[in-house]
């Protein structure tokens, strides 16, 4: 396979302009391609009104749009016409949703700063939160992200999906659910849960700090591997208490196991920790045989990679220019890493361990771009998450199965 050309995009703009006059309009829309996009007409000002407005949105088929807006009304039709106004129509044709979504999002943020939230119905995902700094911290659903030595994991489809998977989740650990103020005070009758054992009970002095915050680092831990550290610390003690003959402990542990396995079941593979999420997603571009690669780095969305796949090209290795984009992602300001400090066994819960870096509302509005397309049924294009370094051979045969659902198509 050859590659003809790598063009990496920092920024999404419109790319495309046409200057709107009604004499000469059989030659204005033949401009405008039969393609999905995002568009802008710019308009003057009426007079007597106030400072004209651009209109900003996304189609399936941008003439169409363009023609709807910009050709003489119907005297009986109620449909937004801009043709008395309209004095520019720029447009970025789009190969897929979420190239659009992202389009869209660039140039309402740029242009209507104070309400483009609203514009674009952008509403920042569920995630769980653990309040590290507390002092006992407890997990609770949240859909806001500070800079406050937290530990945020998601994003979750929606805050019932996070808080159902916390509720089941939690009844493996012993923290506390409650809202209430931590005095350890032995004459303060506990909870429910303190009441069930399913809380080490520091309300009432049930338990020291130390033992509080070694089964805080379980939770995180737990989250931190995908329930792997949990699963596997038990599989061991299970099979310590098989070679023991401890059948009837293997026996508990073995239905505790199932437990686990039943309640890791409701974790989606997106869910991670914010500023440690790390995955590429593949979609189509406009060009022919082009695939766009949009890197998801500690939770930011970074500037896409466009690769054409052309056999008329110079040969060159497509592995080493994912390498070296990727490389450059992770020394630009985008990719710069959160701490991913651990709390280590009865060390502490942690502090300032997970402060984040960069703007916590950008890393709202991109967690909720990325859930809002991941989440999305049927979901098109590819993701694929990294571990230790970034999937290479798995992009290039998922770059060939997004090309080949294109030709398809």
């Amino acid at each position: 396979m050859n590659l003809s050309s790598v063009y990496p995009f920092f920024v999404l703009p419109l790319d495309a302009g046409l200057e709107f006059d009604p004499a000469r309009e059989e030659q204005f829309f033949p401009s405008i391609p039969h393609h999905a996009g995002v568009f802008l007409v710019k308009t003057r000002a009426v007079a007597g009104a106030h400072a004209a407005k651009p209109y900003l949105a996304r189609t399936a088929d941008l003439r169409r749009a363009a023609e709807r807006l910009l050709r003489p009304p119907d005297a009986a039709s109620k449909k937004l016409n801009l043709r008395d106004v309209a004095m520019e129509f720029s447009f970025r044709a789009t190969g897929s949703r979420f190239e659009q979504s992202l389009v869209l999002y660039h140039q309402a943020r740029a242009r209507f700063p104070k309400n483009y939230r609203a514009f674009l119905h952008l509403r920042a995902p569920a995630l769980l939160k653990i309040s590290l700094r507390n002092l006992y911290p407890r997990c609770y659903v949240t859909r806001r992200i500070f800079k406050d030595g937290g530990y945020y994991f998601g994003p979750f489809v929606s805050r019932q999906m996070a808080e159902s998977f916390a509720n089941e989740f939690l009844d493996l650990f012993k923290i506390r659910r409650c809202q209430i103020k931590i005095r350890c005070d032995p004459s303060f009758p506990g909870c429910i849960y303190s009441e069930m054992k399913m809380c080490l009970a520091p309300c009432f002095a049930g338990c020291t700090k130390e033992d509080y915050d070694i089964e805080v680092n379980r939770v995180l831990q737990t989250l931190e591997s995908g329930g792997a550290f949990l699963t596997r610390a038990m599989e061991r003690e299970r099979e310590a208490a098989s070679e023991a003959m401890d059948f009837e402990r293997a026996a508990a542990l073995h239905k505790r196991l199932d437990k686990v396995n039943s309640a890791l079941r409701g974790l989606p593979e997106i869910a991670q920790r914010v500023d440690a999420l790390n995955a590429v997603i593949l979609q189509r571009a406009v060009r022919d045989k082009t695939v766009a690669i949009f890197a998801v780095v500690n939770g930011l969305i970074a500037p896409p990679l466009f690769i054409c796949f052309d056999e008329s090209g110079e040969p060159r290795s497509v592995e080493a220019v994912l390498r070296r984009h990727f490389e450059e992602l992770q020394t630009s300001e985008t990719a710069q890493p959160g701490s991913h400090g651990r709390i280590d066994e009865g060390t502490g819960s942690g502090g300032d361990r997970f402060n984040l870096h960069g703007e916590t509302t950008e890393r709202e509005e991109h967690l909720s771009l990325v859930a809002r397309w991941f989440y999305s049924k049927p979901r098109a294009g590819e993701i694929l998450f990294r571990a230790t370094d970034w999937p290479y051979r798995k992009i290039l045969r998922a770059c060939a199965r997004v090309l080949a659902s294109t030709d398809a198509s």
